[in-house]
């Protein structure tokens, strides 16, 4: 499904003024959410000084083990699913062999999902994620410092559910123009807290994921964001439909759901049905244009 940004339906809605969330993934601990100087972008606070240890959980990198149950088949057919409609983004718009960069690239699965088609980089901090993509990959360079990688070479710039952890995203959107060429994208793909599924969760919407989280931007705010910068034109804006099951499944499970299967399934339905009329999907992917 494809719609073009300065085209798509206006969908008047907006989180509160403050929110209060509780971190349901690790500490417990309750956030703020606000809005910030830019109307739809909303800021998490406060940002723990020491936010690494809000990461500290195998539940952070993917180590999906060939199990053969019947679950991890329908995992790993869904995510196969979704790397191909990543890879597909690209492959519409840049030639095969072009450079990519796939920033915060945790254990690497798309990067080698990638690497036959383009010549393929990624970057990740943690130092654990980045064992584990190496031990997958078999072309692509795993970086930890993308100041390595020489400026205005890069075709494209990719990051999936990486944007809204990044505090510095001023500096970070300077960076990404640096290194890309004339043209080049950058592809920024982010959950929607104004879509249905976080509207109904409300609280539980387990996309907030604070404090990891530290921005949440509706489309408008994207859109506002973007159009704040002189050096970045967005062209399309496309949706992760699978999103929406996932996240109902672990915010059903945040609720304490006995059900969470079945109604994240209900529910991740009903909110791509109503997208397919607002445009506002669980998680927007944004193509932007280095002018």
């Amino acid at each position: 499904m494809k719609f073009e940004a300065q085209n798509s339906f206006k969908f008047h809605f907006k989180l509160s003024h403050t929110m209060k969330i509780k971190d349901h993934f690790l500490s417990q601990e309750i956030f703020e959410i606000k809005e910030t100087e830019i109307q739809g972008v909303y800021k998490t606070s406060p940002v723990p000084f020491d936010i690494s240890k809000y990461y500290e959980s195998e539940d952070y990198i993917s180590h999906h083990q060939d199990s053969g149950s019947l679950k991890e088949k329908l995992y790993k057919f869904l995510q196969s699913f979704n790397l191909q409609y990543k890879k597909t983004i690209l492959l519409d718009r840049i030639k095969k062999g072009s450079k990519v960069l796939d920033y915060g690239c945790g254990a690497g699965e798309f990067v080698k999902y990638i690497e036959n088609d383009f010549e393929t980089l990624g970057f990740e901090p943690d130092i654990d994620a980045r064992n584990s993509a190496l031990s997958k990959i078999s072309k692509a360079a795993i970086l930890d410092n993308i100041n390595n990688i020489e400026d205005y070479t890069l075709d494209a710039i990719t990051l999936w559910h990486v944007f809204e952890h990044i505090e510095n995203q001023d500096e970070m959107l300077e960076i990404f123009s640096k290194k890309l060429k004339e043209k080049g994208l950058l592809i920024i793909a982010v959950p929607n807290p104004t879509s249905y599924d976080a509207k109904h969760y409300k609280e539980f919407w387990a996309a907030y994921d604070v404090p990891r989280h530290i921005y949440h931007f509706s489309k408008n705010g994207m859109e506002n964001l973007i159009s704040k910068k002189a050096n970045w034109k967005l062209r399309k804006i496309k949706p992760l439909v699978l999103d929406s099951y996932y996240i109902s499944m672990l915010s059903e499970k945040y609720k304490k759901s006995p059900l969470f299967w079945l109604n994240a399934l209900l529910y991740g339905t009903i909110s791509n049905v109503k997208a397919l009329f607002s445009n506002e999907f669980s998680s927007l992917i944004y193509i932007i244009e280095k002018k």
